[in-house]
């Protein structure tokens, strides 16, 4: 049998580097792609497929830690300048992660070779190169391309570069900034208003990222965009009672345990297993329903209102009623109208459920809403029956909160189907954190407001 010519081989296998994404990653490092971890393999897979095959727009990559997802992804940015007119930009949460993306994927292409056995890149792609004096940490180019490769931050820029491929990797820095809704807020903005309007016509987005928070940026681009997206997640441990890991030899169960024991279970499940830390951290866990057909004919009916402080804040009105010492929500308005539109709304509600008793917060300009209130009902809608009182709320607002959320989940019932009557309302009293850092709190205020005033009624 005649022998295939060494050099012939050498050029097949090269070949297939430059077909075959796993093929190349098992190549320039066969001591980290080994066969005995396949969920390296999938995720090459995954990632090749998204590119070439999927109609897809965004793919969402949700793995443990030190796992190589991040290492993978570098790879695939350098294997996929084989095409020079690839455009990639790529965003972490502060310079020094974007710079250290951004140097990996510049360096594997620079490489030089000290060892004849051993293939680098340009052995594969030896057409490919950085263009020469452009090879800054953040920006840089291919030769025969004009800015090929952009790192960059929420707090940087990427003014004049458009993308044919965005890369997040690891928006959130730690558990503090999971919990912080202004802060996911923040990287939601920055990626809509800034690295979505980079991206060219038939580019694509990849997202790597542990799932703290079910509103973090994976999470939203999920919600937001749909069947646009697809999933790839993988928890470290697959089965609990067989002990079986995603990979034993990157992270056994024994050294699992051992590096959960001494964390907060809460961050664990989140690091380790993609469980959102807000599924835990929720500061209502079980609020109860009623049907309205069953349960009705109501006769003592109230409403509190949380007017808008700031041009953010929503204005919250919670109508219920009291029946057998329990509360039972009736009505909810919500809105970050203006005054001048939500006086006489408030009003007509307040009239439409025959409000025997209406509560107002006085701070910030609630006491003249409360007199708005009071003047268009009585002279406008010719409602007699409401007693209008405000207050000044001077206790603490997130301890007020608190202490009173055992109250609502035991007693205050809900329509049934609430989170598609009052969507926006159901978002920010299902995702309230007991932590802090909430976006909004103007639906846990008034929700309180509601507990404080049933407690004083049924006395």
């Amino acid at each position: 049998m005649k022998k295939i010519d060494p050099e012939i081989k050498r050029q097949a296998k090269l070949e297939l580097c430059r077909r075959d994404f796993w093929t190349y990653c098992k190549t320039i490092d066969p001591k980290f792609y080994r066969n005995d971890r396949p969920h390296l393999k999938e995720l090459c897979e995954v990632l090749q497929n998204f590119i070439e095959q999927s109609d897809k727009e965004f793919l969402v990559i949700n793995e443990p830690p030190r796992h190589g997802k991040s290492y993978t992804v570098q790879n695939f940015t350098a294997w996929l300048f084989k095409d020079i007119n690839n455009k990639i930009m790529t965003g972490s949460y502060n310079e020094k992660l974007s710079t250290k993306f951004s140097k990996v994927v510049r360096n594997k292409i620079m490489e030089q070779k000290a060892d004849s056995d051993i293939v680098v890149y340009s052995d594969i792609f030896p057409n490919v190169k950085v263009k020469r004096g452009d090879a800054a940490a953040n920006l840089w180019a291919i030769e025969g391309a004009y800015d090929s490769y952009l790192a960059t931050t929420p707090s940087g820029t990427s003014t004049g570069f458009g993308a044919t491929l965005i890369i997040i990797d690891d928006l959130i820095k730690d558990a503090k900034e999971a919990y912080n809704a202004n802060v996911l807020e923040e990287h939601w903005n920055w990626f809509v208003n800034t690295m979505l309007s980079r991206l060219e016509q038939g580019g694509k987005i990849i997202i790597i990222a542990t799932r703290w928070n079910s509103q973090d940026l994976s999470g939203r681009v999920i919600e937001e965009f749909g069947n646009k997206v697809e999933i790839y997640t993988k928890a470290a441990l697959i089965n609990e009672e067989t002990h079986e890991m995603l990979c034993p030899s990157l992270l056994s169960y024994e050294k699992y345990l051992d590096k959960i024991k001494v964390m907060d279970p809460h961050i664990a499940s989140a690091n380790y297993n993609q469980i959102c830390t807000d599924t835990e951290g929720n500061l209502y866990k079980n609020l109860k329903t009623y049907n309205p057909k069953e349960i009705n004919n109501f006769t003592e009916i109230y409403s509190y209102c949380d007017t808008a402080d700031e041009g953010q804040d929503f204005l919250c009105n919670i109508i219920w009623a009291i029946k057998n010492r329990k509360a039972y929500i009736l009505d909810v308005y919500y809105t970050q109208e203006p005054m001048e539109i939500t006086e006489p709304e408030t009003a007509k509600r307040i009239k439409k459920f025959n409000v025997n008793y209406s509560r107002i917060e006085s701070n910030n300009g609630g006491r003249g809403f409360a007199r708005s209130i009071k003047r268009i009902l009585e002279e406008e809608l010719k409602q007699y029956k409401t007693t209008v009182k405000w207050f000044h709320q001077s206790e603490n607002k997130l301890s007020r909160i608190r202490a009173n959320a055992t109250w609502v989940m035991e007693n205050v019932y809900f329509p049934e189907h609430w989170n598609i009557l009052w969507p926006e309302f159901w978002r920010d009293i299902s995702r309230f954190q007991a932590a802090g850092g909430n976006l909004h709190d103007d639906s846990a205020d008034a929700l309180t407001g509601v507990a404080e005033t049933s407690q004083i009624i049924i006395r």
